[in-house]
This record gives structure tokens, C-alpha cells and sequence, in this order.
């Protein structure tokens, strides 16, 4: 029979605190995610502060002849005391603590509305059409299976089974079908089709009929789609009869289709903005390398003096004990220590980034020096935490989703780590420098007969860089360049 017994262990157990779990979150966010982060802070916390630096001092205040200043500054903004954030009432331990919400509150997410979305965009063409009420019921749910790219990708026997389900309106696959032709009607043009030579084909449909070049692309998309695809130009060629005058012309025609259409309907509450805000600015005068933090990455953050004085008048006041003195005390402590923390940590943050981004342009010096890519040195992590004693983890997330701007562009500092490989003489080389010369050798090549892998890797052999075929693939795909049948254009 097993015995259940009970006893005491001591084990020796690495665990993060607090501060250091909030150091590792800082240290992982971008510029722009810092500074929603620090207005996140700035909201809930009201003793922290931004702006011109102010001094916090632990030493009880007295009374000179800066105190009318510091009223007057204090009174320029607007004013808050502890009574804000407390009730006459008795307040709960948990208002106390720095998630100072209870599980049982509420928040609701209040919606807007910014615009016209793709779908809205669909079902108001489709008031304007006149149709019986079932017509348009049907109509309506299969522009809701329609997708953001403007293709209808599922089936239309599970469309009728979901309909069947959902609704319990049975319908019949040609009903459906007639649905689908009036949605194809609709702008923008190809918005409808399930695949894309449908969607092609809708596209050139709308264009002039007569026109010599419109008819020959709609014979190459609806006679030799695949021919297309795999860009067999010289097949195309001679079946239909065509000079390369008159293919090129029809290519053309072909080329001015829009693959997407849904994606031509730009919602602004949709698209995420590209733009890129660089985290490090590193300037170059004189040969020198100089190296700063972007502004949204340097924030001035301050204990509010007006909060620390109140603890202090409140631990002074010593006839005064009571229950809400107590209370107040403890919040406005609790609120400094966590203001403390996070100035602390925010610190610590600007001076990892600091470290690890000198640490990297002094590896790399040469390269940004001129942005010459072939001096980049092969870098990997391991390298730059060798360098500034800091673990691997810790240069991996400030490398993460950071940018540099540097005198010869913006850059993700990702990009300056890569692996090495040696050439015929035995040196070292980024593969960077190898992706580098691949990318030059396409570009010179000459397009109607573009260059096969196995080509690619004898003309890196001949510079010196002796790689195998499927290295030169896998660079290639690694630089978004196609296999040499798809690169093929007509003269």
C-alpha cells in the first residue's frame, strides 16, 4: 500500500521580480509601442510626470522663496490630489495595489465608425439593383462569403448546405450562380471570381472589345492561362500566330489587370500604416560615428513634487492618525514606488539599447562608415552579448522590430546579423556579401534569358564564393527572387 508522507524540502529557484519582468517587457517594445506604453502609465499612475525634469527629494519640504514659483507652476496645470482617486468611503484593499481594478468591473470598448468598409461597399451597389426580396437575401449572403481580396473562395455546395443550416432558406446551385453573376457586375471590376483567371478574364471583359490587343489577351488568358502562368511566351506565340510586336502589346494589356481588386478599396480603419520610426539615429561628421536614441525612446519621466511633499506632510502629521490618512498614505506610496520602478526600468532600457547598438556599430564600423554591403563582417548574436556581457536573449530582443537611421537609410537591426562562410582562399565572408553579388548578377542579366541557379552558383564560383546549387536557391528565395522561368520577359 503507498504511504502519503509530508515533508520539507529546500530547493535554490532563480525567479524575476517585478522590475525585472517590466525591464525584459520595455526592452522588447519598439519606440512607438514605448510611447503608448509610458501614456498608458501617465494614466493610471498620477504621481508619475513628463516633461522638464524635476528633482524628487525625500527631505521634508521647507519653506524659501521658490515655494510661490512651485504654487505657481503647480497651479499652471491642471490640479489633482489624492482625494480624486478616493472615495469618503471605505476603500477596498485591491484600489491599493497597481492593477487597481476589481475582476468584477466592466469595460465596455465603445465602437466608431471611420468610412466605408469593402463589403458595405458591395451591398450598397446591390440596393441599386432592382430584385425580388429573395433574390437580394441570396445575393447579399454571398457577397458576405466574398473575401478581402474580392475572390469567392469557397464552394458553392457549401454555401447552399450553410444556407440550408443557418437560415433555412434551400436554394439551388444555379440560383446561386445567377447571385454570383450579378456580384461579378459590380465595381470594382473582377470582385467575384473564384480563381484568378476568372478574375483576369472579368477584368478584360470590361475593356474595348475591338480593340486588337484587348482580344488577343483575352484568347491568352482564356486558351493558354497555364501557358501564361509559366510564362512559355514562345508557345503562346505560335499558336495564336503573333508577331512580338503584337504578344508584347497583348502582355501589356494583361499587366494593367489588377490581381486584387478588393485590396484597390483602401479602408483607413483596415491598413495599418507603414511607416517605419527609427529607435537609434546615428549621425557621421569627420569620420566619426555618432550615436543617439530617437526621441519617443528617451522620454524625460519624474516623480510629481506636489505628490511627494503630500507623503510627507501626511507622515509628519502624527496627531492625525486615522483610518483615511492611513489609506491615503498607502496610496500615494504604493503609486511612487511603481513610478519609481518604471523610471528605473525605462532607464535600464536606454542604456541596454545603448550599449548593444555601440557594441554593433563598432563591430561593423567599416560598413557604416559608407553602407558599402559587401564590408559587412559575418555577426551573429552570440557575438555582440560576447562583447557587452549581456545574455543572448537580451540582444535578441533589443535587435527585435528596432530600426537605425542612418546617413544612407533606415535599416532594421536585424539586417546587419548574418552567418559566415569562407571563400576559395580561405576568408571569411558575410552571407550577406554573397546575397549581395547574387542580386548584381540578376539584375545584369539579360532578362530574355535569364540566369538558372546552376548558372548563378558557376559565376559565384568564378568570383571566389564556392556555394552549391541549392544555396544559391535558397539565398534567392531569401531575397524574393523567383526561380529564372518566371524572371523570363519579351524583348
Amino acid at each position: 500500500m503507498l504511504m502519503l508522507k509530508q515533508g520539507l524540502q529546500q530547493k535554490l529557484l532563480q525567479k524575476l521580480s517585478p522590475q525585472q519582468i517590466m525591464v525584459i517587457k520595455l526592452l522588447e517594445l519598439p519606440g512607438l509601442q514605448l510611447e503608448e506604453r509610458i501614456k498608458k502609465e501617465l494614466e493610471e499612475n498620477p504621481v508619475l510626470d513628463q516633461g522638464g525634469k524635476e528633482e524628487y527629494s525625500e527631505e521634508a519640504p521647507t519653506e524659501n522663496k521658490d515655494d510661490n514659483l512651485v504654487e505657481d507652476r503647480d497651479k499652471d496645470k491642471e490640479e489633482f490630489s489624492v482625494e480624486d482617486y478616493m472615495n469618503e468611503e471605505d476603500v477596498p484593499s485591491y484600489k491599493l495595489l497597481t492593477n487597481n481594478h476589481s475582476k468584477d468591473d466592466k469595460y465596455e470598448e465603445i465602437p466608431f465608425s471611420g468610412g466605408t468598409s469593402f463589403h458595405e461597399f458591395l451591398i450598397s451597389q446591390l440596393g441599386l439593383r432592382i430584385l425580388d426580396a429573395e433574390k437580394a437575401a441570396l445575393t447579399e449572403y454571398m457577397i458576405g462569403n466574398i473575401d478581402d481580396d474580392g475572390y469567392l473562395r469557397r464552394d458553392i455546395d457549401n454555401i447552399i448546405d450553410d444556407l440550408a443550416f443557418a437560415t433555412g432558406i434551400e436554394t439551388s446551385y444555379e440560383e446561386l450562380i445567377e447571385s454570383l453573376r450579378i456580384i461579378q457586375d459590380f465595381d470594382p471590376a473582377g470582385v467575384g471570381a473564384r480563381d484568378l483567371q476568372e478574375c483576369l478574364l472579368l477584368q478584360i471583359e470590361r475593356k474595348a472589345r475591338f480593340n486588337p490587343d484587348v482580344k488577343n489577351a483575352k484568347l491568352i488568358l482564356k486558351k493558354y492561362f497555364t501557358e501564361f502562368t509559366r510564362k512559355h511566351y514562345d508557345k503562346i506565340q505560335a499558336r495564336l500566330n503573333l508577331s512580338e510586336e503584337d504578344l508584347k502589346a497583348a502582355m501589356d494589356e494583361i499587366l494593367k489587370l489588377n490581381p486584387k481588386p478588393g485590396s484597390m478599396f483602401n479602408s483607413p480603419m483596415t491598413q495599418e500604416s507603414p511607416a517605419i520610426m527609427p529607435d537609434f539615429i546615428l549621425e557621421e561628421e569627420d569620420g566619426e560615428l555618432k550615436l543617439s536614441l530617437s526621441s519617443k525612446n528617451s522620454p524625460e519621466l519624474y516623480i510629481n513634487s506636489s505628490y511627494s511633499n503630500m507623503l510627507l506632510q501626511y507622515s509628519s502629521d502624527k496627531g492625525k492618525k486615522n483610518k483615511e490618512h492611513t489609506e491615503a498614505a498607502n496610496f500615494v506610496k504604493q503609486k511612487m514606488d511603481s513610478a519609481k520602478w518604471f523610471i528605473d526600468a525605462v532607464k535600464q532600457r536606454q542604456t541596454t539599447m545603448l550599449l548593444t547598438m555601440n557594441s554593433i556599430i563598432h563591430f561593423q564600423h567599416d560598413y557604416f562608415l559608407d553602407g558599402d554591403e559587401k564590408k559587412l563582417k559575418p555577426m551573429i548574436l552570440k557575438d555582440i552579448a560576447e562583447r557587452t556581457n549581456l545574455d543572448i536573449s537580451t540582444i535578441s530582443r533589443v535587435s527585435n522590430s528596432k530600426y537605425i537611421q542612418t546617413h544612407f537609410g533606415i535599416f532594421p537591426l536585424k539586417y546587419f546579423f548574418s552567418e559566415a562562410m569562407q571563400t576559395q582562399t580561405g576568408e571569411e565572408v558575410s552571407t550577406r556579401e554573397i546575397k549581395t553579388i547574387l542580386q548584381e548578377c540578376i539584375d545584369a542579366e539579360n532578362k530574355t534569358k535569364p540566369l538558372t541557379d546552376d548558372k548563378l552558383a558557376a559565376i559565384l564560383k568564378e568570383k571566389g564564393y564556392k556555394i552549391a546549387r541549392r544555396t544559391v536557391a535558397k539565398y534567392r528565395e531569401q531575397l524574393n527572387i523567383p526561380v529564372a522561368r518566371l524572371r523570363k520577359e519579351l524583348k
